[in-house]
């Protein structure tokens, strides 16, 4: 396996992490995001770019959008916070309300098959212990953290240490580029 599919990943959602649902301080902006021709108020910490990519370079891994943004993550959120367009995990978000049979969160089936085998942490505010459970019983899910990030402060620096210890814990070795 080469170093580029055995690296780590940093899952990213945005609402409830990167977008709280409510201001937790003065740091945090508002602003306009748009996606399927619908325009969302949002709040958005500019910092978070920047601690985001200083993680990813501290520890070896890579950021991956995990989000029904999906790929509008890249061109609405992406720019506003600082960092560059990201690999995306296609949720199927239109889809998101049908009954799956399952009672996990709709991205997770989709983030069990992407990530094969690879280490990563997840960081959302809307999974469960049966997320867990399901990924930890999915073929071709390795080692994984998540981080259940309060959606009401969105995420902290607290989280972003968690995520560090874990994968430096469980990852590639610090620094270990593709």
């Amino acid at each position: 396996m080469s170093a580029e599919t055995t690296r780590p990943l940093l899952l990213i959602d945005v609402d409830g992490v990167l977008n709280p649902f409510r201001r937790p301080g003065p740091e945090w902006f508002r602003t306009k995001c748009s996606a399927d021709g619908r325009s969302y108020n949002m709040l958005l910490n500019p910092a978070h770019g920047p601690k985001l990519l200083d993680l990813a370079a501290t520890v070896g891994c890579d950021l991956v959008w995990a989000t029904t943004w999906e790929h509008d993550a890249n061109t609405e959120i992406s720019p506003k916070i600082g960092l560059p367009e990201l690999p995306v995990i296609e949720v199927d978000r239109d889809n998101r309300w049908r009954d799956r049979g399952v009672d996990v969160m709709f991205k997770t089936p989709h983030v069990a098959d992407w990530v094969k085998g690879r280490p990563f942490v997840w960081l959302d505010d809307d999974l469960t212990d049966l997320d867990e459970a399901y990924l930890r019983e999915h073929e071709g899910v390795g080692d994984f953290l998540v981080i259940h990030v309060d959606g009401q402060f969105g995420l902290t620096d607290g989280d972003l240490v968690e995520a560090t210890v874990w994968l430096i814990e469980h990852g590639s070795p610090a620094g270990e580029q593709s």
